[in-house]
């Protein structure tokens, strides 16, 4: 996961970020490997870029929709955007090795 943070509060948005869990893994999105990249300006706007597990994940929406409302209110945000990404593909060894012992793959 790429941080940049011209507010130093990125650090806020990740911990923020690791209370959103896909709800059809029990493990957050930042052990998933789901969150590429995280960028503050100083003009208070906050842009997460993420991706899905997969393309037609059936509850994209919702999760977006999370992570947007969370990232917006965190003290200092005054934008809070998510750009969805496939570039690259999210796959299994994305995870952190915490996530893959929870799921079973160690």
């Amino acid at each position: 996961m790429i941080v940049l943070d011209k507010l130093g509060i990125a650090d806020q948005i990740k911990a923020t970020l690791e209370t959103v869990f896909d709800p059809e893994i029990p493990v957050n999105i930042c052990e998933l490997g789901l969150i590429y990249e995280i960028i503050t300006k100083e003009d208070g706007t906050a842009k997460v870029v993420m991706t899905l597990t997969a393309p037609a994940c059936p509850v994209a929406g919702e999760l977006l929709d999370e992570v947007q409302q969370k990232v917006s209110q965190i003290e200092g945000v005054k934008n809070a955007l998510v750009e969805l990404t496939f570039d690259p593909k999210w796959d299994k060894s994305m995870m952190s090795d915490e996530a893959r012992l929870e799921l079973g793959f160690m």
